[in-house]
């Protein structure tokens, strides 16, 4: 009642110049066009047909794979016009897709707000890092920095710095019961008023500077335990005079004879060298370091403590 069709197995594509039994290139009236023209005929008649097995298996493939597109984009996305956030376009090219992202990063930083917090914090809160937590104490440490010495602000006049200097060889030379803070003040400015008068100077030398510069050569020369009078005290403070003239005066050399108490000079150089060796370094410091000047001036000032009789007569000077 039915009609059954059986084919041998054989090869997929059948050659046409084939030798064997059978084989289509024993009817050359057969042509490659007449072939596929019967080929076409019983395809439109609706007979069943076995398709091989490699056809089938590629449409068992294709068909697998839409489905699983399908799946994986719900809306039917995955298609070739899909939008450029498919997964598969990002594979194939990934610089498509940093580029992508690089717009979303620059789009959220335009559309930031502004923010009243440290400075440079802004730009990570707009790319979603989330929001820093607020600094609730600060600690503020005191500097130590204790590179520069503490400025030390002074300011006296030549006469009350002379006052200073002669309460300070008061208060030193304490054998001398006689002794007054206006007599030093006196042998100084008798040395500068004459060296004016002969012309070896045009300005007054005992000016705050130089009376600084006495004072620290004085205060490492006078021994209060060795002198036992005024004229010896007097023959070294002329001496520490004349060192400061030599070494702070605008001339090239003074004449000796305005500072000299004894009759030979022998004495005289003898305590120069003396008062070289012991303060040359410092006389050096003086004028190289400010904060040093600025230590002795303040030291010379805080000497000061005279009487209003005796400050009166140094100011009459």
């Amino acid at each position: 009642m039915g009609t059954v069709l059986s084919l041998s197995p054989g090869p997929r594509k059948p050659g046409y110049y084939d030798d064997r039994p059978g084989s289509l290139s024993h009817y050359p009236s057969l042509s490659s066009r007449s072939l596929n023209t019967q080929k076409d005929r019983s395809l439109k008649r609706g007979h069943s047909i076995f398709l091989p097995a490699l056809t089938w298996k590629r449409l068992v493939a294709s068909t697998k794979k839409r489905g699983e597109s399908k799946k994986a984009y719900p809306g039917g996305q995955g298609a070739v016009g899909a939008p450029l956030n498919n997964n598969n376009i990002y594979q194939k090219d990934p610089i498509l897709h940093l580029n992508r992202e690089n717009v979303k990063k620059s789009l959220s930083c335009a559309n930031l707000s502004s923010y009243d917090g440290p400075a440079g914090v802004g730009l990570g809160v707009g790319l979603g890092y989330g929001k820093l937590p607020q600094i609730s104490s600060v600690k503020k440490i005191a500097p130590t920095c204790t590179s520069s010495p503490k400025r030390v602000i002074v300011q006296a006049s030549t006469s009350e710095l002379l006052r200073c200097l002669g309460e300070f060889l008061c208060t030193r030379c304490y054998r001398l019961k006689h002794l007054s803070p206006a007599d030093p003040v006196l042998w100084l400015r008798a040395v500068d008023r004459s060296l004016l008068l002969q012309g070896w100077q045009d300005q007054a030398f005992v000016t705050p500077a130089n009376v600084v510069f006495v004072y620290m050569l004085c205060r490492d020369v006078v021994d209060g335990d060795s002198v036992s009078s005024e004229h010896e005290l007097q023959a070294i403070l002329l001496t520490c005079l004349y060192l400061s003239y030599s070494y702070m005066g605008n001339e090239i050399s003074y004449p000796l004879k305005p500072f000299l108490v004894e009759a030979g000079k022998e004495a005289f150089w003898d305590r120069c060298l003396a008062i070289i060796d012991v303060t040359s370094a410092k006389m050096l410091r003086i004028n190289a370091d400010p904060h040093f000047f600025t230590q002795v001036f303040a030291d010379l000032k805080s000497e000061g403590g005279c009487s209003l009789q005796d400050y009166a007569r140094v100011l009459d000077r």
